[in-house]
């Protein structure tokens, strides 16, 4: 993030409230949400936000995997080649996220002569049996379950989880559905689910305050909560 490299966020921030303060990225958080309250019984998990930008949160273990340096799960800077040399916005060129993400299908349309400047007037267009909009969304799709075939094969997760706003449409889920099938090994996919995200916007809201609640029992801030299941 230019002009943020290395910054003390969290030490700037609790400095101003005079509050604990924990910062964690978004798909982090989301993935923490569906897995408490959508998965709680898996182990393994790989929770895709699919939105303005890409990334993912992998949850090992039952606890949610940061990784030596934390950037764990970061799929959106993964070369594909349906993107070539087209310029990203961390500076590369050839990103998933440069042809798969919510501001590059935007850009897409746009570029086309239709009006799009959000996920959600993607999903509107979608809806609407737009026929560019659709095909974009469905090649989204398959760039971004060519990427995750590589990590299913590697980490043998119990479940792929679709979220953001662009996982509200069925055409990506699908094509990444049939990606996963033809490029995985049976032995990954037999009982792997596949699916989209079950609270909606309040997972990254749920997965923050279950964050936030663990990192104040672990500081000793409040007794450790019961894990309670429904």
């Amino acid at each position: 993030m230019p002009g943020w490299h290395l910054y003390e966020l969290r030490d700037r921030l609790a400095g101003l409230l005079g509050l604990p303060v924990l910062v964690d990225n978004d798909a982090n958080v989301l993935a923490l949400g569906e897995h408490r309250a959508a998965h709680p019984n898996l182990r393994h998990l790989v929770v895709v936000k699919a939105g303005r930008g890409i990334g993912s949160g992998v949850i090992s273990h039952g606890r949610l995997y940061r990784g030596a340096r934390g950037c764990a799960g970061d799929i959106s800077h993964v070369r594909v080649d349906a993107a070539a040399e087209r310029p990203c916005s961390c500076g590369n060129i050839g990103c998933l996220e440069s042809v798969a993400s919510g501001a590059a299908i935007a850009a897409a349309l746009r570029g086309q002569g239709i009006e799009a400047d959000s996920a959600t007037d993607i999903l509107r267009l979608v809806e609407d049996g737009e026929p560019h909009a659709t095909t974009l969304v469905r090649q989204a799709g398959r760039h971004i379950g060519g990427v995750l075939g590589i990590v299913v094969n590697f980490f043998n997760p119990e479940a792929v989880v679709l979220g953001g706003a662009l996982a509200a449409a069925e055409p990506l889920v699908a094509a990444v559905r049939g990606v996963l099938y033809e490029r995985c090994l049976p032995m990954a996919t037999s009982e792997l689910a596949i699916v989209a995200a079950s609270c909606g916007p309040d997972a990254g809201l749920l997965g923050a305050g279950h964050a936030a609640l663990r990192e104040l029992a672990a500081e000793g801030g409040l007794p450790a909560l019961p894990i309670i299941r429904t």
